[in-house]
């Protein structure tokens, strides 16, 4: 087993304290595993194997548990059983069970119950959670592998060069389920779409209001392939209805499905911030994929290089634990404004800045902003890595997203 130390020491720090802990992701990106990871630490640290206890609501063996009152009770004896102990409670997609957020919240009342939950949409954070736990609860947002995880879940040759593996990257994703296939292109494709099969029925189609599944994945297709590309509501009806995939521009409906693709977490929409309004915009936001893996299934091909690395730089802020805008200037685009408390850092993001067009378009926006924040571009363009004379960081892609950090 692979450790992920990102998450695991999150639910380390987390250890003991009278709340629950909520991980939430996309399917298959490694919630059931993290908690096996988390099991196994707590075992070299002397709990046992009775203090512990791990159910998965997709496996088969655990069907019998039907409802909360089953739930409840078997876990309560068990509770019983250790007496004073800690028991570690750990529930797989606890949100098959109905009314789990009943048995959950009279759980956490007994003093030597410590709970972790997981669920693949957001749903489970809904109405129902915050009712029941009145803010009891803190949640651990999970998400594919990163690039520096992908170096260690994967084999390489050791002569592939870094720049082949982040193409490997680029391409495959960081699904932790495509580990064992060796980049096969076949069975890697396949794998991924299982993974998004099993998401368009589970977390998004069967909770539509028409469950006409064409239409949800030509919505799915038009986010996919507009990643990082300012986006409406407006212009994907207008787009279906061209298509003649819908009657009429109905932008409730199409706002409906795209709501479900996020707390699917498939995709993820981020707010425009006027640097100079000093004020959110309430249009034009763009979407950006979980995993450029799922985007690969979805097209069929891996085009766009620019925006599949600000795409991947985006989930990497969210990761390092940032709030995440896009931002305007003016009539000038900033790709990324990333803040955490104090912190505030301006990042446009290119591929290649040969051309002094491009360079001068990159720099030129972060120039015109006149606070004291850090501002840099991150780049695959080596040859100009250093910084400025006004003081802006061009920095190498691969280095940032290899280096270490506390998120």
């Amino acid at each position: 087993m692979i450790d992920r130390p990102l998450y695991l020491n999150k639910l380390m720090s987390w250890k003991d304290k009278d709340i629950i802990k909520v991980i939430t992701g996309i399917r298959r990106c490694g919630k059931s595993r993290i908690l096996d990871s988390f099991a196994l630490k707590l075992k070299e640290q002397g709990i046992t194997e009775e203090q512990i206890i791990h159910l998965n609501f997709e496996e088969m063996g655990d069907e019998q548990i039907s409802d909360a009152k089953t739930l409840h009770d078997m876990i309560d004896s068990r509770l019983k059983a250790n007496k004073d102990k800690m028991t570690y409670i750990m529930l797989d997609e606890v949100q098959k069970i109905p009314e789990w957020e009943k048995a959950v919240a009279s759980l956490r009342l007994r003093k030597n119950a410590d709970l972790y939950l997981t669920g693949s949409n957001a749903y489970m954070l809904s109405s129902e959670l915050a009712t029941f736990l009145s803010g009891r609860y803190v949640e651990i947002k999970m998400l594919p592998l990163s690039f520096k995880e992908f170096l260690t879940f994967h084999k390489f040759p050791n002569d592939m060069s870094m720049e082949r593996k982040f193409a490997l990257y680029i391409k495959f994703g960081g699904m932790p389920s495509l580990k064992d296939f060796d980049f096969s292109e076949r069975q890697s494709y396949e794998v991924l779409d299982g993974i998004y099969n099993t998401v368009l029925v589970k977390d998004v189609a069967s909770r539509a209001k028409n469950t006409n599944t064409q239409v949800i994945e030509k919505i799915i297709h038009f986010l996919a392939d507009n990643i990082a590309n300012i986006s409406s509501v407006n212009s994907i009806t207008n787009t279906l209805y061209n298509e003649k995939s819908i009657e009429s521009k109905n932008n409730a409906y199409v706002n409906d499905c795209i709501g479900l693709l996020e707390k699917a977490f498939i995709f993820y929409p981020v707010q425009r911030y006027d640097v100079k309004g000093k004020e959110l915009l309430r249009s034009l936001e763009k979407y950006y994929i979980v995993d450029n893996g799922l985007r690969y299934r979805i097209l069929n091909r891996v085009s766009d290089n620019g925006r599949i690395l600000e795409n991947i730089v985006y989930f990497e802020l969210l990761r390092r634990g940032y709030t995440v805008f896009i931002g305007k200037y003016e009539d000038k685009e900033i790709d990324f404004i990333a803040t955490k408390q104090d912190e505030k850092l301006y990042i446009q993001v290119n591929d290649r800045m040969d051309a002094n067009k491009t360079f001068s378009r990159e720099l030129g926006v972060l120039q015109q902003i006149r606070d004291s924040h850090p501002k840099m571009v991150l780049t695959n363009d080596e040859m100009l890595v250093g910084s400025t004379e006004d003081g802006i960081k061009i920095v190498s892609l691969l280095e940032w997203l290899l280096k270490d950090y506390e998120a």
